[in-house]
């Protein structure tokens, strides 16, 4: 049972499994309009998660979630970010920490079912890289935090598919999950690495 519950601090990932289709809009570059709305490709896009139990990783992952971005590669800081986490949809190892998780020391998905990321800031970095400062919310806490992000593409015209991927660790913690006996974090580790690639169908060409 104590592996079990371990588990759960995984969704401390909150934010970043196939997800649900849905709707970003991006401009061309150098454009004064913005390009018809595109959308995430559900069956390229995922968001996963590790956290340490005892010094060995346990992996995870979110099954439904949804994405608002705006993509302006002339104009970075006009760019938008938003990604909406159904908390209900984390996949465990088992199904045992899969239940555990929902439960009020740790997710409280029946008070908190949703974790959100929103984009303050957007700057390029060159070579098709991002920082984005945006505000994590998880669990009624929110938290500034900066998310690296690389976007690569592939094809071109209404084929082109852009690959927004990156990573970020949070502390547990921070948002409350695994609270009481599991605030040990010689059981389970504070930190959790969040890995998510999020695939978008019609963002205009970016260019180094």
């Amino acid at each position: 049972m104590l592996r079990r519950r371990a588990l759960a601090a995984l969704l401390c990932a909150g934010c970043c499994a196939a997800a649900n289709p849905a709707v970003v809009g991006a401009a061309e570059a150098g454009a004064a309009t913005e390009a018809a709305p595109v959308r995430l490709i559900p069956a390229q896009s995922t968001i996963g998660f590790v956290s340490h139990e005892m010094g060995v990783p346990v992996h995870g992952s979110f099954g439904r979630f949804s994405a608002e971005v705006h993509i302006d590669a002339a104009h970075p800081g006009d760019s938008r970010f938003a990604i909406a986490v159904d908390l209900a949809s984390v996949q465990l190892p088992t199904d045992d920490g899969t239940t555990e998780a929902a439960k009020p020391d740790w997710l409280d998905t029946a008070q908190h079912p949703v974790a959100r990321f929103t984009s303050t800031a957007v700057r390029a970095e060159g070579n098709g890289r991002y920082a984005i400062d945006g505000r994590l919310a998880i669990k009624g806490a929110v938290r500034t935090v900066t998310v690296p992000v690389t976007l690569t593409q592939t094809g071109s015209g209404p084929d082109r598919v852009t690959m927004a991927s990156g990573d970020l660790t949070i502390r547990r913690l921070d948002y409350g999950i695994g609270i009481g006996d599991w605030a040990d974090t010689s059981v389970v580790a504070d930190p959790v690495e969040i890995d998510f690639r999020l695939a978008l169908k019609g963002v205009a060409a970016v260019r180094p």
